[in-house]
């Protein structure tokens, strides 16, 4: 309701009008209390079957510590990859598995938009007073994925103990900073792949190859990729700043493109930057959806 010059009413406490920032914390507060929400029934839906959880979050675990199995393999025959010890690819290893599985716990989910895009079914969460997002997000909260962040962190502890690392405070920030912006990037890269799928519709694999591809190749060193797909990986699509410019950091390794040190800091900006397009980008997709007609 407006007032006689036409302004928005005030805020019903205060008698000041909302913000532009105040607006946008109530729709962030909103949508996180209804992703939680979501999630949790979903949580005690999978928990009251607690041996089928077990079960799967046992098996998530065992697959995921196949990849890591393939690398021990490897290094059955040679003393190094890349240049890299077996301590130093295990950091790798496992700050990419974790931040991609804290991600895929969260934001997993999205890949099954391009479905409800599909059959129509996302028209039942457009009609609901819950933001779109937050629905897709946390439809289907798969608590099993627990299992990838568990192995993923048991490596990275590994690498961190056995790795020739120079500790000083700021390396020791790096650590979670890296996991924290990781799992923020590729969450916008979820987030992305999810909006192309209001256009393409059946574009999950195209999605899966950034973010199951994307950590899969982040777990190598820069060094065994060509010059071209690690400027791929920096410039365009910028996985390398989930763990590679930080974690080379911590190594103390030089970074193959020579960038400047100080970029091992930029992940928390780039995780803002990505989150920020993957938003505009979701908002663009969801209002050019036209249902199916049907």
């Amino acid at each position: 309701m407006a007032d006689p010059t036409g302004r928005a009413a005030s805020a019903p406490l205060t008698g000041h009008p909302l913000t532009g920032r105040d607006r946008l914390g109530d729709r962030l507060a909103h949508g996180l209390r209804a992703y939680g929400l979501i999630a949790a029934m979903w949580i005690r839906s999978t928990l009251a079957y607690r041996a089928s959880f077990a079960m799967t979050a046992l098996g998530n675990f065992a697959a995921t510590a196949l990849d890591f199995a393939a690398i021990l393999l490897m290094f059955s025959q040679v003393d190094a990859l890349g240049g890299y010890t077996l301590p130093e690819v295990a950091l790798l290893y496992g700050s990419a598995g974790t931040a991609f599985g804290l991600a895929d716990l969260a934001m997993g989910s999205m890949d099954r938009l391009g479905r409800r895009v599909r059959d129509g079914t996302l028209d039942t969460l457009l009609v609901r007073p819950v933001p779109v997002l937050a629905q897709v997000a946390a439809d289907r909260f798969a608590l099993r994925r627990l299992g990838r962040i568990t192995q993923g962190a048991l490596v990275l502890g590994y690498g961190l103990a056995a790795a020739p690392i120079a500790w000083s405070p700021l390396k020791v920030l790096l650590v979670p900073l890296m996991l924290i912006s990781g799992a923020a990037v590729f969450s916008a890269v979820l987030v992305a792949g999810a909006a192309f799928q209001f256009v393409a519709q059946d574009a999950a694999e195209v999605q899966n190859s950034f973010t199951y591809g994307g950590a899969t190749l982040l777990q190598y060193p820069p060094t065994v990729f060509a010059r071209d797909l690690v400027r791929g990986v920096t410039f365009i699509v910028p996985l390398a700043f989930v763990n590679w410019l930080p974690a080379l950091y911590i190594l103390g390794r030089p970074y193959p493109l020579h960038l400047p040190t100080w970029l091992a800091c930029a992940p928390p900006l780039v995780a803002l930057a990505c989150c920020a397009l993957a938003g505009a980008a979701w908002r663009v997709g969801l209002r050019s959806y036209r249902s199916t007609g049907s």
